[in-house]
């Protein structure tokens, strides 16, 4: 056997997507990044998204309760994490992997999709051409590297987490990842879906497989329902036909 539960939480909203946000508004092409990403840390609007988490996660049944805590080291999900399991009153087993950090974008970091076009034409090229699943920049991963972590990942908590429900505090693109390894889901399949309804900050996907083996079945899918329910407001990502994903 291994996991029977993933509950998957983006972060709350960073004081990177803000960044990113009022770059495309203004249709810059860099984003003020207020830090390396990894030590980007959360928005007060994110802040307030993790201590509703921690609500939600306060009001869940026993049944449905994590049992344990796997994390990207990244800040902005640490914080998340942090908050919400304060306000829930929950002391779980953590692990820091770096396994659930997000893609590295290598010297596309830092652009927008404007950027890109303007000061890397080239590699706006190539992008086009290979797609953005298999798309690698100079320095950076592609969505199918980030695959082979996950895969990775998932065979270490079935080793390490025999029969639990496992609560994983990440990136976006790392969970839409987590379920087209889990679920099988086919590429073209992810990438419309991924491209069509972006995952909300401290949004919460569930998958389930009660016996401990085989396939996941997801059984929630990006909701953001608990931020309204205790007050905390939803960060609006529109989708987006371009591979930039926003931080």
């Amino acid at each position: 056997m291994g996991a029977v539960e993933l509950i998957l939480v983006r972060h709350g909203e960073s004081e990177g997507n803000l960044a990113a946000a009022e770059a495309e508004r203004i249709a810059a092409e860099t984003i003020a990044v207020p830090a390396r990403d990894a030590d980007v840390v959360l928005s007060p609007r994110g802040r307030e998204q993790a201590e509703a988490l921690g609500a939600h996660l306060a009001e869940l049944a026993a049944d449905d309760v994590p049992q344990s805590l796997w994390v990207s080291p990244y800040l902005r999900a640490q914080q998340t994490a942090d908050i919400a399991l304060r306000t829930a009153g929950l002391d779980l087993p953590r692990r820091l992997d770096e396994r659930l950090r997000d893609r590295e974008l290598g010297i596309t970091d830092a652009l927008t999709s404007l950027g890109v076009e303007r000061r890397l034409p080239l590699e706006a090229e190539r992008r086009r051409w290979l797609g953005k699943f298999y798309y690698r920049p100079p320095g950076g991963e592609s969505w199918a590297d980030v695959a082979l972590r996950v895969r990775s990942l998932l065979a270490d908590l079935d080793r390490e987490e025999d029969g639990r429900r496992v609560l994983i505090v990440c990136h976006d693109a790392v969970i839409s990842l987590f379920r087209y390894v889990a679920e099988r889901i086919p590429e073209a399949e992810l990438l419309e879906h991924a491209r069509l309804h972006p995952i909300p900050n401290a949004a919460i996907t569930r998958l389930a497989r009660p016996s401990g083996e085989g396939s996941w079945t997801a059984t929630v899918i990006s909701s953001a329902a608990h931020l309204a329910a205790h007050g905390a407001d939803v960060t609006q990502h529109v989708g987006e036909p371009d591979p930039q994903e926003v931080r």
